[in-house]
């Protein structure tokens, strides 16, 4: 017996050498960078107890520049399952203190295993990133390695949601990975995202710039839209990403979980006063947002990315939804191109894994400029015309003041698939607003005019009264219902239990061809 104990004996030794990762001093090190250690982050994630390590003896094989004279525990990256808010998730947490993280072949097979575990059990897979980036030692192999996570994250897209947590560097190969997945989030100071470093910059095009200002958490939330979330410490961040877990459905064959609502009153007498009657007085559609969803329940992504749009996830009646409002208070909520690729983006996510869709529209049109031409808005708007026309999940709009021009078309109205147009009586839906709808139509009766301005707002009034109001609209089937603003949250309660069981048969197809 004593020798099944020393076999006993010998497997914790090994355990325990391989929990320690670099070592104590390489941990010390992580520390004092204000970083946790890969298994400090799977700690923070997981349900307490939950969490089982998979592949933890595997090492590297490799002998070339002295590789071979190097011990890897878990080649740098822990992987394994565990559960979220009591529901299964799988994950890898890249550890820094061994190699730095950086990714070779038998690193990456760990990773490609754990992905392929996570679809065909149909759970949420999640990155924990901190690397170096690719094994130089090992040449091509960890280059393979990159291809084969890719080609996974590319395949199982829209089959299970995949989110990636940069929690240190993460450069060149490695931020494809992140690029392909549904959620990135970033810490302030330590993450950074960039394909190549600024001493590569410099050297190339003699530019001056630090880490933090080329690919930290606030460029890229702000600036290049490469992010949805951040916090100032991974503690918040790890938070975050257990929060957005829970709107959320295991797969694309699931429903999203349903959390209690405890409110008794639907009635929001609160909303009439939000919107200003005037229709060129700017607000802040996150005010109608609280009003119509569930208590403290709206999650906004990429709240400082395309301020002009407003995305995110939030429950009505304990169900998940998403939200793709304009936001009059930047831009008048015109669609720029950078708002285009954020609300296409969203809404294809929440089409994917079937959540329903509400839009909250009051849009002035696209945004014009010889930059946006330029910058092919063209191609960047007709991404909101395809992700709306594509999806099958429930789909309602509320025109809560203007729709005008492309940008009503664009906004999920009925021609493009609305299973329900809803307006505010408030609301003007036309080609273009009054007054340059006036302007083109009555310039000549404006210009002989003995008061011209007089005769223009006459127009402009004109105008508005035959067209520009919901009742034209209404009259031709475009909107389904004019209603009161205060039975908002009633009405959409009311269609989205009408359409939870709506079923819609497409063409088939491989895939269609988007603009990208």
């Amino acid at each position: 017996m004593a020798d099944i104990y020393e076999k006993i004996n010998e497997l914790y030794d090994r355990r325990r050498e391989v929990e320690l990762g670099g070592g104590d001093e390489r941990i010390e090190k992580q520390h004092e960078k204000g970083k946790l250690t890969a298994r400090e982050r799977i700690a923070l994630l997981v349900d307490a107890g939950t969490f089982v390590e998979l592949n933890p003896f595997i090492e590297h094989r490799s002998n070339d520049f002295g590789l071979d004279k190097q011990k890897g525990p878990g080649d740098g990256v822990i992987t394994g399952y565990g559960k979220v808010n009591g529901r299964p998730i799988f994950l890898f947490s890249q550890d820094f203190t061994v190699f730095g993280g950086a990714l070779g072949e038998m690193h990456a097979k760990k990773i490609v295993n754990v992905m392929d575990l996570a679809a065909e059990n149909g759970a949420p897979f999640i990155g924990l990133n901190d690397s170096g980036g690719a094994r130089i030692q090992e040449g091509v192999v960890s280059l393979d390695g990159y291809g084969q996570i890719f080609y996974r994250n590319s395949i199982y897209s829209g089959v299970i949601p995949q989110i990636s947590v940069i929690l240190g560097p993460c450069a060149g190969g490695a931020v494809y990975s992140p690029a392909i997945t549904d959620f990135v989030f970033m810490v302030e100071k330590t993450s950074q995202m960039f394909i190549t470093g600024p001493k590569v910059i410099e050297t190339v095009t003699g530019e001056k710039i630090t880490a933090e200002d080329l690919g930290g958490a606030n460029v890229h939330n702000t600036i290049s839209g490469n992010a949805h979330f951040k916090g100032k410490t991974e503690e918040e961040v790890i938070a975050q990403v257990r929060d957005l877990l829970s709107y959320l459905p295991q797969n694309n064959e699931e429903r999203p979980p349903r959390k209690e609502d405890e409110s008794t009153n639907d009635y929001r007498p609160d909303l009439t006063d939000i919107i200003p009657f005037d229709a060129i007085r700017p607000y802040d559609v996150r005010k109608v947002i609280d009003q119509v969803v569930d208590a403290d329940s709206f999650l906004e992504v990429q709240p400082d990315f395309a301020k002009n749009i407003v995305v995110g996830l939030a429950r009505i009646k304990g169900e998940s939804i998403g939200l793709v409002c304009n936001q009059p208070k930047v831009m008048a909520g015109g669609l720029d191109i950078d708002s285009s690729d954020k609300a296409a983006r969203f809404i294809r996510f929440c089409d994917s894994f079937n959540i329903p869709l509400v839009t909250f529209e009051d849009v002035t049109g696209f945004f014009p400029g010889i930059k946006q031409e330029h910058g092919g808005i063209i191609r960047h708007g007709a991404k909101i015309l395809y992700a709306y026309s594509e999806a099958t999940v429930p789909k309602l709009t509320v025109i809560l003041r203007k729709a005008f021009g492309g940008a009503y078309v664009a906004l999920n109205s009925k021609s493009i698939g609305a299973d329900l147009v809803f307006a505010w009586p408030n609301a003007e839906v036309a080609v273009m607003g009054p007054q340059g709808a006036a302007n083109i139509i009555f310039a000549k009766e404006i210009a002989t005019s003995e008061h011209p301005e007089q005769t223009r707002a006459q127009k402009i009034e004109e105008y508005r009264e035959k067209f520009a109001n919901p009742y034209v609209a209404a009259s031709r089937g475009m909107v389904d219902d004019v209603i009161d603003p205060r039975e908002t949250r009633i009405k959409i309660i009311q269609a989205l239990d009408m359409l939870k069981n709506k079923k819609e048969t497409r063409p088939f197809k491989k895939h269609g061809n988007m603009p990208l």
